[in-house]
């Protein structure tokens, strides 16, 4: 159990990142936007993001399937752009367009592979 919360941290803080780098070479879409630069924006809009990926995305997956099949899976990253969109307009602090939020979700897909590539290659290597 505890080895969960381990990962939910780390999956936590690395969508925080993600979205950091995101915003940071993006930025936000909307020209009277203001994003502070606070730490802790991001960790809150991280963990958001991270709670609306653990328990919705699953629904909104299945419920797309046609659309992912019709489409060999490359819906999958408008349901990317849906998450980070339906996350950003919870957490307080940052607004992004919908297409600056398919562009985010692409970054963070790209940080929680490097990051789970690294974490299964250091465990392997304990063991």
């Amino acid at each position: 159990m505890k080895n969960h919360y381990m990962i939910f941290v780390v999956r936590w803080l690395s969508n925080s990142l993600g979205l950091w780098v995101a915003v940071r070479l993006l930025g936000t879409g909307l020209i009277d936007a203001n994003v502070g630069g606070s730490l802790t924006v991001f960790m809150i809009a991280g963990l958001v993001f991270s709670l609306v990926n653990a328990l919705l995305k699953p629904l909104i997956v299945i419920l797309s399937l046609p659309a992912i099949l019709l489409t060999l899976g490359l819906f999958m990253i408008i349901v990317n752009g849906l998450m980070v969109y339906i996350s950003l307009r919870l957490a307080p602090g940052i607004s992004m367009t919908f297409l600056n939020s398919i562009l985010t979700g692409m970054i963070l897909s790209l940080v929680n592979y490097i990051v789970s590539a690294t974490l299964v290659t250091n465990s392997t290597n304990i063991r």
